[in-house]
């Protein structure tokens, strides 16, 4: 008698983010829109905060651009994110699926490719959607000090254990 056929293991735990074929790097997008949030460089430390600021093509209920393919002609400071880029750039969410994959990290449970549920992202808190403030368009650069946040650095505690997770107290025996 032999063991029952296996499936395969998806694709982000067998493949290096070099590997991956356009199709798979853009469906590790949770669709979370942290990174859509405007952010502030301290110049003296180099250190980035994230503000409560949409891009101005971010659809804050959707948590999704409402011009993906030409984003970066519409935004010039949009990063299209690259293998080399999400090494190097140390301001993304550590929620982010392609920080998590880059450093040998597996995803969370409320990702789509997991769950199998676009919506599961935002059942869990990690989206933007429900805590942007205003779009970018809506705020002058020299007032966005006044929107920094630091939610974004942060998971979720709904985010941490899948919803059918229950404590349980341990039983003697």
């Amino acid at each position: 008698m032999h063991a029952p056929d296996r499936p395969a293991p998806p694709f982000w735990r067998t493949k290096t983010l070099d590997q991956m074929s356009d199709s798979e790097w853009e469906s590790l997008c949770d669709g979370c829109a942290r990174c859509c949030l405007a952010k502030l460089e301290c110049e003296d430390t180099g250190r980035v905060v994230y503000t409560e600021v949409g891009c101005r093509l971010l659809d804050a209920e959707t948590c999704r651009c409402i011009d993906y393919p030409s984003r970066s002609e519409e935004v010039p400071e949009c990063v299209r994110l690259t293998p080399q880029e999400v090494r190097t750039l140390g301001w993304l969410p550590t929620t982010c699926a392609y920080r998590l994959i880059a450093e040998g990290r597996d995803l969370y449970w409320w990702h789509p490719l997991v769950s199998g549920d676009r919506e599961t992202v935002h059942a869990a808190g990690v989206s933007v959607r429900g805590k942007v403030a205003a779009n970018e368009t809506d705020v002058p650069a020299s007032q966005l000090e006044d929107f920094v946040v630091d939610w974004p650095l942060r998971l979720p505690r709904r985010a941490r254990r899948r919803p059918d997770t229950t404590s349980r107290v341990p039983t003697a025996g």
